[in-house]
């Protein structure tokens, strides 16, 4: 028979476990590793740790399941009495193999963990023969149990506040990315200001206060919450959704002249507009030979369109620019865009102009929401891998996992 050191190494536990003996049960074809906790070990609080007085025995003996060794299942075995403790009351004892409240050992919750970031949603229930559901459990056990020994709002100073569609019928998270970290601080179901404000609840007011910039697309529910909540933040506009304003005014000036082409049968202007949308939208450097070449076209024979094309351009490189030359040129540009007699341009100038002072924010201190994006873009394909969880929570326990930096390694490693 291997020794206990073996046996130990095998079923993930440490010294202060002591190994009794080790049998296969046929009726559940597994191997059965009967432990028990040393004297120093025994009779703590499964939830604080404390040592604290017996109470019962509570259910008898109980099994966790542990990683399997080669091709069979393995199961940790031992009693589980219940202590009074002075916090928490009457509570099963702490096992220092397994997480409180988990029907599996700490080596198993770790590799499902580990696996449910790096691989597929089916490689980690056949490996480890457990239904996605339970998947979701672990990953929401780990999560927490490392959230509660670290405090995930230390030194926050810079942070990205976006929503992400995580369903349909309008079913959103909000996140919150640190960037210095570029790590996922928080995430909640929802995207309104009660939503936000649970973030803020948590952080508190001092910490609140020590944030000096926040980023985000524009959204007044996040501005509104951001401006009570942050006294000393500095709230930083995303260029990406700026130069999007830009270009749906543009496009919006395209199908105005399509539909009254339409309408009063003007064959001709149809003749000028058909064809050109992709290479009025592009950027220039993307553009194809063919593109290129309806983009002249409309430049020869249509005046309005092609100033509001200009002026969308003008627009995308004011945020090329840094510092007191960029907002020079947005200012060159506004008094452009409201002179220029094109009704969406000039809408769009007294937007830049009602979010002026956040923009201005962008310009000096050259902050995007584009890690924000760039995380929401991971967060999309693990929502979808969430879609088999009957609770949110483990859904975003799945996203702090794999990009709030607290995936476990592997056991052993």
């Amino acid at each position: 028979m291997l020794g206990a050191t073996v046996w130990r190494r095998i079923v993930g536990v440490d010294r202060a476990v002591v190994i009794d003996g080790v049998e296969f049960d046929d009726e559940a074809d597994a191997l059965v590793v009967s432990v028990r906790h040393h004297r120093r070990r025994r009779l703590r609080c499964g939830r604080c740790g404390r040592r604290s007085p017996g109470y019962d025995q509570g259910e008898g003996r109980r099994r966790w399941r542990a990683l399997d060794v080669g091709g069979l299942r393995c199961w940790v075995e031992s009693d589980a009495p219940r202590v009074d403790c002075v916090v928490h009351g009457p509570t099963v004892c702490e096992f220092v193999w397994a997480r409180h409240g988990a029907g599996h050992t700490r080596a198993f919750d770790d590799q499902v963990a580990w696996l449910a970031v790096h691989t597929s949603k089916t490689a980690v229930c056949e490996l480890m023969r457990v239904a996605w559901r339970t998947v979701g459990s672990i990953v929401d056990r780990v999560v927490t149990e490392a959230r509660a020994h670290e405090d995930p709002f230390d030194g926050l100073a810079r942070i990205g506040i976006d929503e992400i569609s995580r369903k349909r019928g309008y079913k959103y998270l909000t996140v919150v990315v640190a960037h210095d970290s570029g790590r996922l601080v928080w995430a909640a179901e929802g995207a309104t200001k009660a939503t936000l404000e649970q973030f803020f609840d948590l952080l508190g007011p001092d910490r609140a206060a020590q944030i000096t910039h926040v980023t985000a697309d524009a959204a007044d529910w996040i501005a509104a919450v951001v401006a009570d909540r942050c006294p000393n933040a500095t709230q930083c506009a995303d260029p990406f959704h700026m130069v999007a304003w830009a270009t749906e005014a543009l496009d919006e000036v395209r199908r105005g002249l399509w539909r009254e082409a339409k309408k009063t049968g003007a064959t001709p202007m149809i003749t000028r507009i058909k064809g050109c949308r992709y290479a009025l939208l592009k950027n220039p450097p993307r553009l194809n030979d063919r593109q290129r070449a309806s983009l002249a076209k409309v430049k020869r024979l249509n005046g309005a369109l092609w100033r509001a094309y200009l002026l969308k351009e003008q627009f995308r490189a004011v945020f090329q620019l840094r510092g007191t030359a960029a907002i020079a040129a947005l200012d060159a540009w506004l008094a452009r865009a409201c002179r220029s007699r094109i009704p969406q341009m000039v809408e769009l100038s007294r937007r830049v102009r009602r979010h002026r002072t956040t923009i201005d924010a962008t310009l000096v201190h050259g902050l995007s929401n584009a890690l924000v994006e760039s995380t929401n873009t991971k967060l999309r394909l693990i929502t979808r891998m969430g879609y088999g969880f009957r609770s949110v929570d483990n859904l975003i326990a799945l996203c702090l996992l794999d990009r709030g930096g607290y995936c476990p390694p592997l056991p052993a490693r």
